[in-house]
């Protein structure tokens, strides 16, 4: 690895900062918008951010082949725009808490992809570790209402955008090896924008947008802004210092911080289903890591 920049660890803290903040922003975004039309506003928006980005850094990338347009363009509808519509759609159906700790799966459903693709066996502790956080996943639910909000088709949705995101994430693995990091986000954010547009302007044409905050506007934009461009530029940046697994660890933080954000910011109750299935999806994963 090369030297460690020393802004790097303070980098890494804001990045984890940022992701878990966006579980409340999203719930703010939702109080005054549709949660289609605002998957579609901040795909545009990140789309359109990530344009210049591309100009300036990721034009060193080899030309696009035309025999990768269409798998490409596939990537970014799943894991892109497939992705931030059922995130948003179960967000709206569930609690912050439920929605942090579900993708604190991706490991696990990054793990899974791979070994269905061929790319990763499944030994008897990554089995054992799968099945300890699925338990968790299913223990969100026992006993009288879990926490303010959080209800099972939520929390479904926002597992499908998490697993559309883990297919993505196996799937693009050669093609960010081909053309780089910053080339592969601004082909997906690009792709899964125009594959929302139609949405988009149907979602537009019969909306209110006068009615809409200031703070709204505001929470928008920094979905579009910082989990989605300034996160990624950070985290590819550190891959460059920190081996992936390191990387990965931080993982572990966001469920946790995300949930605190929500008790204090939006008033959600933490019952003891939820820290116990909470313990449970995180040990899981960690079990499946290192198995």
């Amino acid at each position: 690895m090369s030297r460690r920049p020393r802004l790097l660890p303070a980098l890494l803290g804001l990045m984890v900062l940022l992701w878990s903040f966006n579980f409340i922003v999203g719930k703010l975004v939702l109080r005054e918008f549709p949660p289609l039309l605002a998957s579609g506003l901040r795909l545009a928006g990140a789309g359109a951010l990530m344009l210049p980005v591309y100009a300036l850094a990721g034009r060193r990338s080899p030309p696009l082949a035309r025999s990768d347009l269409a798998p490409l363009a596939v990537l970014g509808v799943t894991g892109v725009a497939l992705n931030q519509v059922f995130f948003l759609v179960g967000l709206e159906r569930t609690s912050v808490a439920h929605a942090a700790l579900i993708f604190g799966l991706s490991p696990i459903l990054v793990l899974a992809a791979a070994a269905a693709s061929g790319q990763e066996r499944l030994s008897a502790g990554r089995l054992g570790g799968m099945s300890v956080a699925l338990a968790g996943v299913g223990l969100l639910h026992a006993g009288p209402a879990a926490t303010s909000g959080a209800t099972l088709a939520g929390d479904l949705l926002v597992l499908a955008g998490a697993a559309a995101f883990a297919v993505f994430t196996v799937r693009s693995k050669p093609f960010t090896v081909r053309y780089g990091a910053i080339a592969m986000n601004t082909i997906s954010y690009l792709s899964g924008a125009l594959a929302l547009a139609p949405l988009l302007v149907w979602e537009a044409n019969r909306f209110p947008f006068r009615q809409v905050s200031a703070q709204a506007w505001a929470a928008l934009a920094y979905m579009a802004v910082f989990p989605s461009v300034v996160c990624y530029l950070i985290f590819y940046h550190a891959l460059r210092y920190w081996a992936a697994s390191r990387l990965a660890a931080l993982a572990y933080l966001q469920p946790v911080l995300a949930t605190l954000m929500g008790v204090a910011l939006l008033g959600e109750r933490v019952s003891g289903a939820l820290f116990v299935g909470g313990a449970l999806v995180l040990a899981g994963v960690w079990m499946a890591e290192r198995a």
